[in-house]
């Protein structure tokens, strides 16, 4: 057996722990552990230019009412989950969405080749405009697991259903997402 190192950063439960006991670094350091997952997120489901806020929003949220969070979940997953509150709120407000596309990576690179170039815009125009006529379900299905790696059991969490749920919303919001890219 190996001695944990010295300098090892602390797990969410303790900084949660930290936190509750008035550190507010501990508070701080989650947010840089969990910010850029929750703004991904947030942004490939529409947050659009309202980002930062909404991300400000969700971790405001989490923190003020830290006492609720039960350990069920990753606390990740939880933030999360108020993002997907928070992102609602906004819907409701706005009465509209906009998705945003998953990042660059997810988009075929074009620049060696203009014709690779225009299929590949042509690509994430036609993904970006799928992405937003899913149902609300299926799209953040979609995003959770496709972009974010986020397993069915958590997903079902975070939007509160069930793993097989989620799993049918996935394979429902693929199948919709490849007739339009084919």
């Amino acid at each position: 057996m190996t001695a944990p190192e010295p300098h090892a950063a602390p797990d969410d439960a303790a900084l949660i722990a930290a936190w509750r006991g008035g550190d507010e670094a501990a508070a701080a350091l989650l947010v840089r552990r969990h910010a850029r997952a929750v703004a991904g997120y947030l942004a490939a489901a529409g947050a659009g230019e309202d980002l930062e806020d909404l991300v400000q929003e969700a971790f405001f949220r989490a923190f003020r009412r830290i006492d609720g969070f039960r350990g069920g979940a990753s606390f990740r997953t939880w933030v999360m989950t108020i993002g997907v509150n928070v992102l609602r709120d906004l819907g409701r407000r706005r009465r509209r969405r906009t998705v945003l596309p998953l990042d660059d990576r997810d988009v075929p690179d074009g620049r060696g080749d203009p014709h690779e170039g225009v299929v590949a815009l042509e690509a994430a125009e036609r993904l970006q405009g799928a992405l937003a006529k899913l149902p609300f379900m299926q799209r953040n299905v979609f995003l959770l697991r496709a972009q974010q790696g986020v397993d069915y059991n958590e997903i079902a969490r975070v939007l509160d259903t069930t793993p097989g749920a989620a799993r049918v919303h996935y394979h429902h919001a693929v199948r919709r997402l490849k007739a339009v890219l084919e």
